[in-house]
């Protein structure tokens, strides 16, 4: 069956790490345009991390230099490492496979969304 599984979220403290990760079945994830968005209670779901087939990475805005994407072909897996976690992060982590980027108002959107996984939660609270 075609799926995509997110793991690796947890209740953290602000300033630990956490390292997410979406494992796909029955596709293959670099043949396609590969997103983590983020969704809190009452917000938009906001695209804060894309990487395409080459391996580029892209970031939104308010997460350069926290957040880094990759992508291990051999796994077809792909990661999401985010540092320094603020109380702000806290969200449901959702990846995505799609195609037709786009980036508005600081963030990344698609034109088609082909497959969602189910999201993990992230929490970061004191």
């Amino acid at each position: 069956q075609v799926q995509l599984v997110e793991s690796g979220g947890g209740v953290v403290q602000p300033g630990e790490s956490l390292r997410l990760a979406c494992t796909a079945s029955g596709f293959t994830l670099s043949e396609y345009i590969i997103g983590w968005f983020r969704q809190a209670p009452g917000k938009e779901r906001e695209g804060v991390s894309v990487i395409v087939g080459s391996g580029t990475p892209y970031y939104a805005d308010s997460v350069i230099g926290r957040y880094t994407i990759t992508r291990d072909n051999g796994e077809n897996t792909v990661y999401l490492q985010i540092e320094n976690l603020k109380p702000e992060d806290t969200a449901v982590y959702f990846c995505t496979a799609g195609q037709g980027l786009a980036k508005v108002n600081g963030y990344y959107y698609f034109d088609t969304y082909d497959y969602w996984g189910q999201g993990t939660q992230v929490t970061v609270s004191s």
